[in-house]
């Protein structure tokens, strides 16, 4: 998935409301405000001074005029902060059938409604098989070098989507959790119980329903997001 116009580096000023960030724009030192696509507590991302890369807009329907993408680490690592890439990125894969376990299906349909008045991220169909329903999540923490986790913060919502996803598991379809790592530094995933105990208990339950669990980390540069190799998961 490539970004839609060139990004540009910026200092990252504060992070603040969720969904604002201040930034200095380090080819004019201008100020700016740019929208952070994160409901997230984006631990260790949103220190001051933080070299970020952001996406220019001229939509006149949008009163931001940059979106906040990426966080660059300096050490040639970066963790994409946008929690609508992952979808996006998974919807290219899907369609190329790049991800192994799910490469056989051949229709990929998005935000179709199931559930308690809910949207699964993507239905997989294909004549034969078991309709696969696949849930995907954003993975931005890392507390411990190399490994990720999820979540960051308490996401009552997130517990929700595993409640339904062990319905459709123990209704016989197939039922998928799918974990995209954006970060370049981190070779496997973990869950945050101490975060939120609630979720890693979801988790648990849905996993005895039958809900298969998938990590995949991701290449990430200023030009795109595409999802790599899989990770290993480590509860």
């Amino acid at each position: 998935m490539r970004f839609q116009t060139d990004l540009i580096p910026a200092r990252l000023t504060r992070r603040y409301k969720r969904f604002l960030a201040d930034c200095v724009l380090e080819d004019s030192g201008a100020e700016i405000t740019a929208h952070c696509a994160n409901p997230g507590s984006m631990a260790g991302l949103a220190d001051p001074g933080t070299r970020v890369w952001l996406e220019p807009n001229d939509d006149p329907k949008k009163k931001l005029k940059y979106g906040w993408r990426l966080v660059d680490h300096e050490n040639g690592h970066f963790t994409g902060v946008d929690t609508g890439i992952p979808n996006r990125a998974v919807k290219e894969a899907l369609n190329a059938r790049q991800i192994a376990p799910l490469e056989a299906y051949g229709t990929v349909r998005a935000e179709v409604k199931y559930g308690r008045a809910s949207r699964i991220d993507f239905l997989l169909q294909q004549e034969g098989l078991r309709d696969a329903w696949v849930e995907v999540k954003s993975v931005t923490l890392s507390r411990a070098e190399g490994c990720a986790e999820f979540p960051d913060s308490v996401t009552a919502r997130g517990a929700k989507h595993l409640a339904e996803l062990g319905d459709m598991a123990a209704a016989g379809h197939r039922a998928v959790m799918l974990y995209l790592v954006q970060r370049s530094d981190c070779t496997c995933m973990g869950l945050a119980g101490d975060i939120d105990p609630a979720y890693l208990a979801a988790w648990r339950a849905a996993t005895s329903q039958g809900v298969e669990t998938l990590c995949y980390d991701t290449d990430i540069s200023p030009e795109g997001v595409r999802v790599g190799r899989p990770l290993r998961i480590e509860i």
